[in-house]
């Protein structure tokens, strides 16, 4: 019943900026988890950051300092505000959600998640 629909991709420069969103829709109850996720061509699914209903951070190493999570409980919509783009950057963006009354995790793990979106394409050129 949940679903999540990304938005905000498409091709930007290297150095450039880019942000997602990701709008939460259904019964997603008033505590929860929201990550993102990606995956480059012939590489396997990564984590890049993930927030939780208090507002706690969690980054992947590779974008720490450069990316930033956000999320607006009233919304029910997250973001993901991209800057200084490598072309590394490049994949599906991938949205999660999963119903949760705990904010001690970390929720970096795919596994942790029940509500997927279908994803975004980010490409970011050289």
């Amino acid at each position: 019943q949940v679903q999540l629909v990304e938005s905000g991709g498409g091709l930007v420069q290297a150095g450039g900026s880019m942000t997602v969103s990701c709008a939460a829709s259904g019964p997603t109850g008033t505590r929860s988890a929201m990550g993102w996720f990606r995956q480059a061509p012939g590489k396997e699914r990564e984590f890049v950051a993930a927030i939780a209903w208090s507002g706690r951070q969690t980054y992947a190493d590779s974008v720490k300092g450069r990316f930033t999570i956000s999320r607006d409980n009233a919304k029910n919509t997250m973001y993901l505000q991209m800057n200084s783009l490598k072309p590394e950057d490049t994949a599906v963006y991938y949205c999660a959600l999963t119903p949760t009354y705990l904010s001690s995790t970390s929720y970096s793990q795919d596994n942790e998640y029940r509500y997927w979106g279908q994803g975004t394409q980010v490409t970011v050129s050289s």
